[in-house]
């Protein structure tokens, strides 16, 4: 038998070394769903042998007897020099590493099953998956839920008026409470109860399945111990019935009963009526000649005890009606946190039903082929990223003559980043002063004066609203100056470019070296 104090130097360093890979798998980065869920599901078993470990750890601890036994039989008595115990297990150890000089402890193993990553070449060929086994074809690996045959067990309720199709039974469970807006009839119905015991187990399952890293457990019975709570305080006013709890606990049924007709009256005023019908007469005639008992006459809610029967009927009506609660209360609790996926659902469900048979086909055989290597896909991603830095210019700069933005510096020296507005060229806006002056001989400008009938010459330089290019042409007239307007706007010249210009303006720009 091993050391006791061994043992648990070994089951500290298993506990160590596990929680260095739980490290390792959730800092790894996973591109795709598949990988990603595949990662937690691994994640979780190395946190349940984190659990085992500690739970075997804090027994050895417990044990005080076996420690102390063992500390004596290591600790020398006092002026003595006895290390045979010490020598004898030394020796063992030796022997056991002779014998087995390639061995490796188990938790290596254990530790490599969980941290290997998958072969590129392997996934090529048909490995089984243990985690696509979890799901249905429906399920797509844990992306949507597939609720059809809770939806089927929905429909076969009675009472629920029109029966929903799909996608608005998806939009009824992300009520709160779900299924609130049911009648009691129904809810209180052993069909019902069947139905949101096999939704709620569902969803638990699927919620474990697609989320292995959260303590559902737990999670679960908080809202069970909240729904106790509010079951005890009556705080429930929908599952509040004189079918409930409160009636079953006085020992009554629902409504009144009539021992003739042998049935329940939800209301005084309603039992009387009914007692001078033709049916309850017949009833009474029939129940005197059989030599049953009469009817109590004074209306008491109580049936007589003609059996031991009923009040165990009582009991299963009541417990039903707690149990139909409880899997709503806790039903609501999980989908409340499913929401996006059904959200999801709902939304590939509506794709789905947009698209051809053929379609169809063609995304199952491209969900079938493998994905591509992780090589593959970050020397992709390497190259994306190249590009995007390339590209990348989140100041906006303009490009220069290598495709590259220009430094910022220069940005700021040539005062790109005031912008001027132009309202003759249609109120475009031209960054820095330099592209400002230059545009007044451009053609964009130039059609703009012509539109309004004015010349494009010096006189209307820096003028860049409407309003003010008509008013100083209006003054110009008034000072004697239209023949020069005309004298001007007779003759048009076009540079290299295309730019059209009057005469005048085209020798005044011809000097200036801008053209």
């Amino acid at each position: 038998m091993d050391s006791v104090i061994e043992l648990q130097r070994q089951t500290h360093e298993e506990i160590e070394r596990f929680e260095s890979a739980l490290y390792d798998l959730l800092s790894r980065p996973h591109s795709t769903h598949e990988r990603n869920l595949q990662n937690e599901h691994k994640a979780s078993q190395v946190l349940d042998r984190i659990s085992t470990r500690i739970t075997a750890l804090n027994s050895l601890y417990a044990d005080e007897d076996s420690r102390k036994a063992e500390i004596n039989k290591l600790t020398a008595p006092a002026k003595a020099d006895d290390l045979s115990e010490f020598y004898s297990r030394l020796v063992k150890i030796q022997e056991h590493h002779n014998k087995y000089p390639d061995s490796a402890p188990g938790i290596d193993l254990e530790l490599a099953s969980f941290l290997e990553e998958p072969d590129p070449e392997e996934e090529d060929m048909e490995v089984e998956d243990p985690i696509s086994l979890m799901f249905s074809g429906e399920e797509a690996y844990g992306k949507y839920c597939d609720l059809y045959v809770n939806h089927i067990a929905y429909t076969n309720l009675k009472g629920i008026g029109k029966r929903p199709g799909y996608l608005q039974y998806l939009d009824l469970l992300l009520e709160t409470p779900v299924h609130g807006g049911l009648p009691k009839e129904t809810r209180f119905s052993k069909e019902y109860e069947s139905y949101i015991k096999d939704l709620y187990n569902y969803l638990f399952s699927f919620v474990k399945r697609t989320q292995p890293l959260t303590d559902v457990v737990s999670q679960q019975k908080e809202a069970s111990t909240s729904f106790n709570e509010k079951w005890e305080a009556k705080e429930l006013p929908e599952w509040d019935s004189e079918t409930g709890p409160k009636a079953a606990a006085n020992g009554e049924t629902a409504g009144i009963w009539c021992a003739a007709c042998q049935k329940h009256y939800s209301k005084q005023t309603v039992y009387d009526a009914h007692l001078s019908s033709k049916k309850h007469i017949k009833a009474m005639n029939k129940q005197a000649a059989s030599g049953e008992p009469p009817k109590n006459p004074n209306g008491s809610s109580v049936p007589p005890p003609t059996s031991g029967a009923q009040p165990s009927h009582q009991t299963a009506a009541q417990l039903r009606i707690k149990n139909s609660a409880y899997y709503t209360h806790m039903a609501t609790a999980l989908l409340t946190n499913l929401a996006p996926v059904i959200n999801e659902t709902k939304s590939n469900v509506e794709r789905r039903f947009s698209l051809t048979a053929r379609e169809r086909e063609q995304e199952l055989l491209e969900q079938s082929k493998p994905a591509p290597p992780p090589a593959a896909a970050k020397e992709g991603a390497a190259e994306e990223e190249e590009e995007e830095e390339r590209i990348y210019n989140p100041l906006k700069l303009p490009l220069g003559w290598d495709g590259k933005p220009i430094p910022y510096w220069l940005y700021k020296l040539h005062g790109l980043g005031v912008e001027y507005k132009c309202e003759i060229c249609s109120d475009h806006v031209y960054m820095g002063r330099k592209n400002f002056d230059r545009h007044f001989q451009e053609s964009r400008h130039a059609f703009g004066m012509r539109a309004l009938g004015l010349p494009n010459t010096k006189h209307f330089h820096e003028i860049t609203r409407i309003e003010d290019a008509l008013a100083l042409a209006e003054k110009l007239k008034q000072e004697g100056r239209h023949e020069i307007f005309e004298q001007e706007t007779m003759e048009e010249l076009e540079d290299d470019e295309g730019n059209v210009y009057n005469r005048k303006t085209y020798e005044d720009l011809k000097k200036q070296g801008l053209i």
